[in-house]
């Protein structure tokens, strides 16, 4: 396991390891409730911007002199300081975070010019018109994929070659600019995605023993966790599609592919940090740093 003990979290955790329920039924709750406790930790940075987006707009004073954009850029850059300082967070963890600010204000500033989506709140803390919070909503995303890698001691089974996952990432993230001008893609990139992945298993360990899953099935369930978050964020007016101009409207499940394809850059910017490691009797995966 990579070393983690700098990490206030680690003591805490290797208590609950320690614990020795009663075997049977007890045992399974057990897991079960220390796989959600590690995923609610996985998702604190996440879950902290999710409450502040939901508790502004319910709460935020309407003529207050700091504008509730610029709160939350402000708030968000003291949650990362304070995850820092508090040892709650790794500075490896912590530059992944600062990639997907980059890349996703990149993304930002070319869909809200093409009218993708728009932010309708005025602010001074922004670049054109995406506020500087919004690079925080994708480090989010990386945030909680390096943490949970960590936590459950992922590694992988069939993993395809570095290159090839790269490449792909890369043709991804192209199509989301170039499908306002050339055809879109995306069908032949899942297809993609599928063919390279198919027989990927991503291993963890929870407690005791190591659990296994499809990597594609992974992806798909944080996707859909992201698309639930991605309706409380538009339902808070942090920003919205042009169907959501006059009244609020679910956000259309074609999205969920879109935020599939998201996941798998995010998941391969992850991994060239965390470097997928071969778990010891399954197929190959690049090897692991010494």
């Amino acid at each position: 396991m990579p070393p983690v003990s700098h990490t206030r979290f680690v003591a805490f955790r290797r208590r609950l390891e320690a614990f020795e329920p009663r075997t049977g039924w007890r045992a399974w709750l057990y897991e079960f409730l220390l796989f959600g406790f590690k995923q609610g930790w996985a998702c604190l940075f996440g879950a902290l911007l999710l409450g502040l987006l939901l508790g502004t707009h319910l709460f935020y004073p309407q003529h207050a002199v700091l504008a509730r954009y610029d709160f939350l850029t402000l708030s968000a850059l003291a949650i990362q300081i304070a995850m820092l300082a508090l040892r709650l967070e790794t500075l490896e963890e912590a530059k992944v975070i600062l990639a997907f600010h980059v890349v996703g204000t990149v993304m930002e500033l070319f869909k809200t010019a093409h009218g993708s989506w728009e932010y309708p709140e005025a602010s001074l803390l922004r670049v054109g018109g995406v506020p500087l919070f919004s690079g925080f909503m994708y480090a989010a995303v990386g945030s909680y994929i390096a943490r949970i890698w960590r936590i459950f001691d992922f590694r992988f089974s069939r993993y395809p070659r570095p290159l090839a996952t790269w490449l792909l990432a890369a043709a991804i993230y192209v199509n989301f600019f170039a499908h306002h001008w050339l055809p879109d893609v995306r069908i032949a990139l899942f297809a993609a995605i599928a063919l390279l992945f198919a027989r990927t298993r991503i291993w963890f360990r929870v407690w005791r023993k190591d659990r296994w899953m499809p990597l594609l099935l992974g992806w798909f369930l944080v996707a859909l966790f992201i698309w639930f978050a991605e309706n409380i964020s538009t339902f808070s007016h942090a920003w919205i599609y042009p169907d959501q101009r006059h009244g609020w409207a679910l956000v259309h499940p074609g999205k969920l592919g879109a935020w599939y394809l998201l996941m798998f850059i995010s998941f391969v910017l992850v991994a060239a940090v965390h470097r997928p490691r071969q778990r010891a009797d399954t197929g190959l995966a690049f090897p692991t740093r010494a």
